[in-house]
């Protein structure tokens, strides 16, 4: 009998046991969602707003708009003005393209009701004409807008360039001046123009920092100094290599126009021997340097072996360096020769023969390169702990392919690693490719 008594009270505190940390796990839950538990549903109506915003800004843009027909709290969410600051258009062909769009009637309710909320806006789209149209044609209806950035965005071949220029002209005016305070604008590979850029000065020239229009045909040097003299919070520019000239560098230099902190320079060709490169002189760069002496200079190169002699043919106060395409061995030589203000160098490719001298010669004269990157090229072992040993710890990134690298009599791949780290400070390994 008494080990009957203890066996229930033994029963008992084990019940006890288990509904006290039931409880703990439902107080745990309510502290989270309100009055829930396992077998019970959570009364999503009753969030405070600012946690159903919260939730909103994870969805996707159709779930969000689904979402909003959840109860009227939530649908009073969905138009909360901070949901609406940042949005990207995606305008894409169903038959051209795998990629989700934009729903129109979703469009049409952001132009109605809350085209005056919108700050950060892109527009991403494919390769068709008509996405572009789209994009035009939904700028052109943004007339209560005060947006702050502005990026045009082809994932593919440039469409925007086959829309009409009055066309795309009329759409962006539209935008120019209805927003007064964009400080970014982002729209290469478009058929922008002297005019538009006139219209955005005048309209936002106390606030735009940041200006990127490479490859845009129609833009002049007269429309980048007109930038120039009246946007004096400019920071950045790119634009394309054919637009850069000895004059315009010039005309940058003089004390009325903005000292800029990046200047990025596209070097495009699509076929070799098609377009002639000119060269700018040394004075020129030196004038430039000297108004705005922590400028970086950034270019991209995408040109075939045989069209880089006119570049870098004397000092050049480039300070970041990419090569889309194989670059031959006497122009990284020149590299070694004539940049000293080099901070980052990223060579895509080369050939088959090693680039031991080129590095070492880089190493030697480039004094401030912290980065350098290597894809299809070729290095031996020891000429690459030559390189890092000259370098030293200043090289804050290093990133090489592991099939680049090329054993030789004095280090194996295992050693390198451990002799390119111990110079570096920092543990160091080869990149690896993908095994998929």
């Amino acid at each position: 009998m008494k080990r009957a008594k203890q066996k229930v009270v033994v029963e008992n505190k084990a019940s006890e046991t288990s509904q006290k940390s039931k409880k703990q796990k439902t107080c745990s839950y309510e502290s989270v969602f309100g009055k829930s538990d396992l077998h019970s549903s959570v009364d999503w109506g009753s969030l405070p707003h600012h946690v159903i915003l919260r939730i909103f800004q994870f969805l996707p843009l159709v779930d969000r708009a689904r979402a909003s027909s959840v109860c009227q709290r939530w649908n009073e969410v969905f138009h909360i003005p901070d949901l609406w600051r940042r949005f990207e258009f995606e305008l894409n062909q169903p038959a051209t393209s795998y990629l989700k769009s934009t729903h129109p009637d979703l469009i049409q309710q952001i132009i109605k009701k809350h085209a005056d909320h919108l700050q950060y806006v892109s527009f991403k789209v494919d390769s068709s004409t008509e996405s572009a149209e789209t994009a035009c044609n939904i700028l052109s209806q943004l007339v209560n807008c005060s947006m702050r950035t502005l990026g045009l965005i082809s994932t593919a071949k440039p469409s925007f360039m086959n829309v009409s220029q009055a066309h795309f002209a009329s759409a962006l005016t539209v935008v120019f001046v209805n927003s007064k305070s964009l400080s970014s604008v982002k729209i290469d590979d478009t058929p922008l123009d002297d005019p538009s850029l006139k219209v955005l000065v005048a309209n936002n020239s106390a606030t735009l920092k940041l200006l990127k229009m490479s490859s845009c045909p129609h833009v002049s040097p007269a429309g980048i100094l007109c930038v120039a003299d009246q946007c004096h919070g400019l920071k950045e520019l790119a634009l394309n290599y054919y637009v850069l000239s000895d004059e315009l560098l010039l005309a940058l230099s003089s004390e009325k126009h903005v000292v800029l902190e990046h200047l990025r320079v596209d070097i495009v060709s699509e076929n070799p021997g098609e377009v002639e490169f000119h060269t700018i002189k040394k004075q020129s760069w030196d004038a430039f340097v000297k108004h705005s002496p922590k400028v970086n200079i950034v270019m991209y190169f995408f040109l075939y072996e045989e069209e880089f002699d006119a570049f870098i043919r004397e000092e050049t106060p480039v300070t970041h360096l990419y090569f889309g395409r194989a670059v031959s061995k006497a122009m990284l030589g020149r590299i070694g020769l004539y940049c000293p203000r080099l901070i980052e160098l990223v060579v895509c490719a080369n050939g088959l023969q090693p680039l031991d001298e080129e590095l070492i010669q880089i190493a030697k004269r480039c004094k401030n390169l912290t980065a350098m990157g290597l894809g299809e090229c070729e290095v031996t072992c020891r000429g690459l702990i030559e390189f890092v040993k000259m370098c030293g710890g200043r090289l804050t990134q290093l990133s090489i392919m592991e099939e680049v690298l090329i054993p030789d009599n004095d280090y194996s791949l295992d050693q390198l690693h451990l002799e390119v780290s111990k110079h570096l400070g920092r543990m160091w390994f080869p990149d690896m490719m993908p095994t998929w």
